[in-house]
């Protein structure tokens, strides 16, 4: 499906999306600015802004092999976490002022045991993260929202106050107004935007500077409300699953025709969709519920599986979805279940749906593309 959105903000997200260090982030540092790198979107980025530095979420991207992080992990370990590895000890990270952590999954918590002993960081964190969404839960992340909190200021020499954690979160709830508008905008017959396009506009809003890529993305507003419309789908797709981060994924589904109009990924709805609650008395007591409670939760949450696919089946009404696909890393545990469950749900619901499962770089584009291709036809696409 050929792009109709001639745009120069969307090519600055599109090459922010395509490395690590895009010009506006290399622009703070050389100004003396600092990066804190966050593995898995449960780490609380506003508390990161208010210490006066850039959150930028982990991606292994440019990354070609895993040599160096095959020493330390075995095959059994998703490549996601392999190639991030290796890059950083390979120095591609060495940008960052810092890294935080949660345990997601085994496999990244194991990323921070070699990191600590093997790349030379000079502030490292690993936060725990609750594995179901009571109340008791929300305390306790609440708990380890502060012990960041403490933990960054204390390695930066600064004291991070309620006001500057309110303006953080003020700031980062405006970015995620934003990034739903441009969701909503997908709703209509004829979407301005593709879902690859959109994919490279959420992942640049985890490499850049926080105002600056708000600036930015309310100009790409302005330009999608003149814009032309994709008209010519064989069907509206909503796209499921963990991470994903490299936007030719889905080119590879929408040149079969198949354009995707809404997400459950942790680079799309589940970090914009609901806001932090600015009505809250605590700011680090409302970043514990947000976190836990707030936003839509991924599968390594427990007991949260009926939340979850009732949020799948309201998205595919709001979007008038045709079919559903959910794509997973090979070696994801959590996804494998969660891909299951979706399964009998869908199926229940008379929804169209398709597992598919990927390495983390993009490979076996060609079995990709014949697996879509059939999904299509299936539905009488």
């Amino acid at each position: 499906m050929e792009s109709k959105l001639k745009s120069k903000v969307l090519q600055e997200f599109q090459q922010a999306t395509s490395t690590l260090v895009n010009p506006a982030l290399q622009s703070w540092k050389d100004q003396g600015g600092k990066v804190v790198g966050c593995y898995c979107s449960y780490v609380p980025e506003e508390v990161i802004t208010a210490a006066g530095c850039v959150p930028f979420r982990i991606r292994g991207t440019g990354s070609t092999s895993t040599d160096l992080a095959d020493t330390c992990l075995s095959s059994i370990n998703c490549s996601f976490s392999r190639h991030s590895l290796d890059m950083a000890l390979r120095g591609d990270y060495a940008f960052l002022d810092g890294a935080t952590w949660v345990p997601t999954c085994d496999h990244v918590r194991r990323i921070y045991d070699h990191w600590r002993r093997r790349v030379d960081t000079p502030y490292l964190h690993l936060m725990a993260l609750p594995k179901k969404v009571t109340d008791v839960q929300v305390q306790w992340y609440s708990e380890e929202v502060a012990m960041l909190r403490d933990s960054l200021a204390k390695h930066l020499g600064i004291t991070i106050s309620d006001a500057q954690l309110w303006d953080a979160i003020k700031l980062h709830n405006e970015t995620r107004r934003l990034q739903k508008h441009l969701y909503e905008l997908r709703k209509s017959d004829n979407p301005p935007i593709t879902g690859a396009e959109t994919l490279a506009v959420m992942v640049a809003g985890t490499a850049m500077p926080r105002s600056h890529y708000n600036q930015l993305l309310r100009q790409l507003l302005e330009e999608l409300g003149s814009s032309n419309g994709h008209s010519d789908q064989r069907a509206r797709i909503l796209l499921i699953g963990g991470i994903l981060d490299d936007p030719a994924y889905i080119e590879v589904i929408e040149e079969q025709g198949g354009l995707v109009v809404a997400d459950s990924l942790c680079f799309g709805t589940r970090t914009m969709w609901e806001l932090v609650d600015e009505q809250e008395s605590d700011p680090v007591a409302a970043l514990g519920r947000y976190y836990i409670q707030g936003r839509p939760q991924c599968p390594r949450m427990f007991g949260d599986q009926p939340k979850r696919s009732a949020f799948i089946k309201q998205m595919v009404k709001d979007f008038r979805v045709d079919g559903v696909i959910s794509e997973r890393l090979v070696m994801c545990d959590n996804w494998t279940g969660e891909q299951f469950m979706f399964a009998e749900d869908l199926k229940e619901a008379g929804i169209p749906y398709i597992r598919l499962d990927r390495e983390y770089i993009m490979a076996g584009v060609g079995q990709l593309r014949t697996r879509v291709q059939a999904f299509l036809e299936m539905m009488g696409r």
